[in-house]
């Protein structure tokens, strides 16, 4: 009884020593040595989160001298799918604030997006706005999406962005005016939560 009451003491005394030993090590590190911490959003500048509308017009042009879409990669199978499954292609778009590709532009979409369904075309969408116009002048907002390219009106998902739009999160929809061969224009209403 008295070897096994020791064993406990020592046991407990290791243990209050090891987690002395903790606190004063855990005190005594610089905040670069520390992996993760909370922090006052006030502290990065952060005020109450602002919605913003933000309205364009995207413009693919698939083809011509002028072309912004250019296919990097496909499965061997692509050509036999009726819904173009394993295309991929990147994309530099102009948005412009009208229909008309010549109309004021104020950024580019810049991205890819890959055809990623077996039975419908259904696009993986990863792509930036890039805004060059205004207060949004060198703000980007990041998309990561999947659009039914046939749907009346996709929703797609704002992740994040940078500048005005640092921590940025809401959603775009997308409706396409005009489709041919040479270039698609969507319209894109962009519902977005920022916090500058």
């Amino acid at each position: 009884m008295f070897q096994s009451t020791m064993v406990d003491l020592m046991l407990k005394t290791f243990t209050i020593i090891a987690l002395f030993s903790t606190l004063v090590i855990a005190d005594h590190r610089s905040d670069s040595e520390v992996f993760g911490k909370y922090i006052s959003p006030s502290s990065l500048g952060l005020k109450r989160a602002k919605l913003s509308h933000l309205h364009f017009y995207f413009h693919d042009i698939v083809s011509g001298k002028n072309a912004t879409v250019i296919r990097v990669a496909g499965a061997s199978s692509t050509h036999r799918s009726s819904s173009f499954f394993g295309d991929i292609y990147v994309i530099d778009d102009p948005l412009t604030i009208k229909p008309d590709i010549n109309s004021k532009m104020v950024g580019k979409a810049q991205g890819m997006y890959a055809y990623s369904s077996h039975t419908e075309i259904s696009l993986l969408m990863v792509l930036n706005f890039a805004f060059t116009e205004g207060k949004y002048n060198g703000s980007t907002l990041s998309v990561l999406a999947r659009n039914e390219a046939f749907s009346t009106m996709p929703e797609m998902p704002i992740v994040g962005g940078t500048g005005v739009f640092r921590f940025a999160r809401g959603y775009a929809q997308a409706r396409t005016r005009s489709m041919s061969q040479v270039e698609a224009i969507v319209e894109y209403n962009v519902f977005v939560f920022h916090y500058r």
